[in-house]
């Protein structure tokens, strides 16, 4: 089945394939993706790991959660599905319009 876990307080510096070999020491990496803001390229600070194993994502989340990179201090926890995004934007049309007469 597989897990997917979050990993926050990613130095800014930090690969793909870097967080992928952190994570590769407690179990089989399925895919490593740091998220970039979609207008700069420029890593967020965090990203999300998946492992083959439940057995073993539990591990890396144990082993690696409140540990150091970079000078950072990651969290690292089980990753949440994600919540489902309003419209956002359009509203109202206030102040338009009015009687005519």
């Amino acid at each position: 089945m597989g897990s997917k876990i979050y990993v926050g307080g990613l130095p800014y510096s930090t690969t793909e394939q870097q967080l992928s070999d952190l994570f590769a020491a407690h179990g089989a990496v399925t895919s490593a993706r740091i998220i970039t803001d979609k207008f700069t390229g420029q890593s967020r600070g965090f990203g999300f790991v998946e492992m083959s194993a439940d057995s073993e994502a539990q591990a890396a989340i144990t082993a690696l959660n409140g540990t150091q990179l970079g000078g950072r201090t990651l969290t690292v926890n089980e990753a949440r599905p994600q919540e489902p995004r309003t419209g956002g934007g359009g509203g109202g049309r206030g102040g338009f319009g009015g009687g005519r007469r």
